[in-house]
Formats: C-alpha cells, structure tokens, sequence
C-alpha cells in the first residue's frame, strides 16, 4: 500500500475512534425493535440485542438527554421509523427529532436509549437515577418496569 492509501486507512481508524470514544450513535439504517427475555421479564432490545431503556425525565416525543448524559446513555438513533422484530408492537414504534437534527427511535412516544456498557441480552443498570431521572427497561406494551 502506498502513503496515500495508508494515510486514507489511518484517517478513516481516526474518525472511527473518536466517534466510538464519544458516544456518539452511528444511525442504525435497518432498526427493529424485539421483545427478549431478562430478569426484569420480557422487555424491549434493538435487533442487535442490546436493552433499550427510557428516561423518565424525558416527556412523550420530546428528549432531554444531550452531552455527558448521552455519552453514558446513547439515544438509539435511526434513519427512519424501526421495524417491529418479534413481540414488538409496529402501532407502538415511532421516532423524535432531537436539538441536533438526528431521529430517535421511540416506544409508546418514550425516546429510546441504550446504556453504554450493557453487554449484549444483558440489563446492568436497570432503575438507576441519573441525570434527574430514572433510566428503566419498557415493557412490551409500552409501560416502564419499575423494579
């Protein structure tokens, strides 16, 4: 490989960094929404098996999450409206605008976040108060366990 070449391989590595180093959520292009089991009972996860959780701070179709608080929380960000996976109810999925102009995935009109270091099919922080909220795992109805 030339310089060139080399310098592009790098570039690209860089930019991949900073945007895995700073929370920020790539757009999932082909979202969906499942219904998995979990000690918390059947619960709402991305397509990827990851646990989706709401903020009660946030208000219906409105996100109040930003800066350190989305570092720690990376709102489920989507190019359009998720698919409904198995157990999902497609009439309860939705998405919000948030400040910067990106669409968050929503459930029952609840923005959707991930926590940053959850494992895959697993819930670490379940009723945890942060950033003047309550982050809990939704329900497939909609509702938020408050376990």
């Amino acid at each position: 490989m030339d310089c060139n070449g080399m310098r592009r391989v790098l570039v690209l590595l860089v930019v991949a960094a900073a945007l895995v180093g700073s929370g920020t959520a790539a757009p999932a292009t082909s979202a969906s929404l499942t219904v998995r089991s979990s000690s918390f009972g059947r619960i709402l996860f991305d397509g990827r098996g990851f646990a989706l959780y709401a903020f009660t701070k946030d208000g219906t179709g409105r996100s109040t999450c930003a800066g350190a608080c989305a570092k720690a929380w990376p709102p489920f960000i989507v190019t359009k409206r998720p698919a409904a996976g198995p157990g999902a109810r497609s009439g309860l999925i939705g998405t919000v605008r948030r400040s910067d102009g990106r669409l968050q995935a929503t459930y029952r009109g609840r923005p959707l976040y991930r926590y940053v270091h959850d494992p895959r099919l697993q819930v670490l922080c379940q009723n945890v108060s942060e950033f003047g909220g309550l982050w809990l795992v939704v329900r497939p109805d909609g509702t938020l366990v408050r376990t």
